[in-house]
């Protein structure tokens, strides 16, 4: 039988999951690489490891919710990601769905 801090931490995963989406997305609405999106997203304590953040990144681009390319900063290649204008919409609707939950839940808790 698991232990409660298994447990708590199979489910603080699972939520976290959706959020790291919501973050990840709302944090390409500027342009940025891997590395300078973790630094952003860790400087407002949304923590990811690279293990996690390039497949969401891949997935999130095959959904057409991103788009990216590979350019040159100081000397070294880099992909830049940002959202496209699908991404932007889908990140409105997941925003508004957010604060709905919000909203809901709140009360409850």
């Amino acid at each position: 039988m698991p232990s409660e801090t298994d447990i708590f931490e199979q489910l603080r995963q699972e939520l976290r999951r959706g959020t790291l989406i919501l973050a990840v997305l709302a944090q390409l609405r500027v342009e940025r690489y891997g590395y300078s999106l973790r630094q952003a997203l860790s400087s407002v304590g949304v923590d990811i490891d690279e293990g996690a953040l390039y497949p969401m990144l891949r997935r999130l681009e095959g959904q057409g919710l991103l788009s990216s390319e590979w350019r040159e900063e100081d000397r070294r290649k880099k992909r830049f990601y940002r959202l496209s204008s699908e991404g932007e919409a889908v990140l409105a609707r997941l925003a508004a769905e957010w604060r709905s939950i919000n909203d809901t839940l709140q009360p409850l808790l």
